[in-house]
């Protein structure tokens, strides 16, 4: 599991343990975007230096660094780990041929705003974005470069998730979080909040429940089929802006403005920031109890269960 970090160091950490494993250093500005390739052994990142750069995620190591003209928002992985898509301020997407990395990218210049977010659809021969200041998803045709579809929102779509079975696209846009048919482009279901949402996932396996989080700093898991409300967990002390599944569904995590992010187990309950795990250290395990909440990554540490008061005073 990366994170992105505004001191320009994204860190890479157990996704289970949330143990701090390495620190990817090179960037000189905070880091928007950050991604791992579908086989864990390449890391990607886009940030304000006006750079993405390609490392090795055994080692640590920059393997490239690919030069824009403005901020990198977004990056990501093409399927077979080949291609590196990216966007930002430029209101260009690039692809990077990551076996000819000093390549020319190829480069699409037709959209409508700053890039807010980018994914791979379709085995890779279809390229989503979204825009920061105008609403809906393009989808755009690699071959041609072209856009052959608008996935059509009220809002700027601040997240876009391709579900792992390749059915859904999920976005959120304002208060609203939808589904779409990623074959052929109808809405399936759309389901407005109680907030604004930033961020959305639909769970992996079974796709019969979803999380939002957003601007109320609460993560909130929905039924898929209803919309119905089935559960909340509280702890964060800023908004949230991206929440996540793991790739089995049994876990997900959530990132906040307040500088954590946490791992917390799929269940019914509701929890506050009281169940927290509070802990000490990278090399600290986490013990995992009935609650939710798995862990709390903050900065370099992690908590572990069991301190008292008196202890977790001694730690800050």
């Amino acid at each position: 599991m990366g994170f992105l970090r505004k001191d320009g160091s994204p860190m890479l950490r157990n996704g289970e343990t949330g143990d701090w494993i390495g620190t990817f250093e090179g960037h000189k500005g905070a880091v928007w975007s950050c991604c791992l390739d579908t086989n864990g052994l390449r890391a990607a990142s886009g940030s304000a230096d006006f750079t993405a750069k390609l490392w090795d995620a055994l080692t640590g190591d920059v393997l490239h660094s690919f030069e824009h003209k403005h901020i990198v928002r977004a990056c990501a992985f093409s399927e077979d780990t080949h291609l590196l898509l990216t966007g930002g301020f430029e209101k260009t997407l690039r692809i990077f041929d990551l076996n000819r990395p000093d390549a020319p990218p190829r480069e699409v210049d037709d959209s409508p705003g700053s890039v807010r977010t980018v994914a791979w659809l379709h085995s890779d021969q279809t390229i989503l974005s979204s825009c920061t200041d105008s609403g809906g998803v393009r989808l755009w045709d690699v071959r041609s470069d072209k856009i052959v579809q608008l996935l059509e929102t009220k809002s700027p779509v601040t997240s876009v998730e391709v579900s792992r079975d390749g059915r859904y696209i999920t976005t959120a846009d304002g208060s609203t979080v939808r589904f779409w048919d990623a074959n052929h482009f109808g809405l399936v279901k759309s389901y407005n909040m109680p907030f604004n949402v930033e961020s959305a996932s639909l769970e992996p396996k079974l796709s019969n429940k979803f999380i939002a989080g957003g601007e109320d700093m609460w993560i909130h898991m929905f039924d898929f089929h209803t919309g119905e409300e089935i559960g909340c967990n509280k702890g964060h002390h800023g908004p949230v802006h991206c929440v996540r599944f793991s790739p089995g569904g049994e876990s997900y995590a959530s990132g906040s403005e307040d500088g954590t992010i946490r791992i917390w187990q799929t269940g019914p309950a509701n929890h506050d920031e009281n169940d927290a795990l509070p802990g000490n250290g990278p090399a600290g395990k986490v013990k995992v109890g009935d609650d939710d909440v798995t862990s709390k990554i903050e900065g370099f540490h992690i908590n572990d269960v069991g301190k008292n008061e008196e202890e977790k005073a001694n730690d800050i």
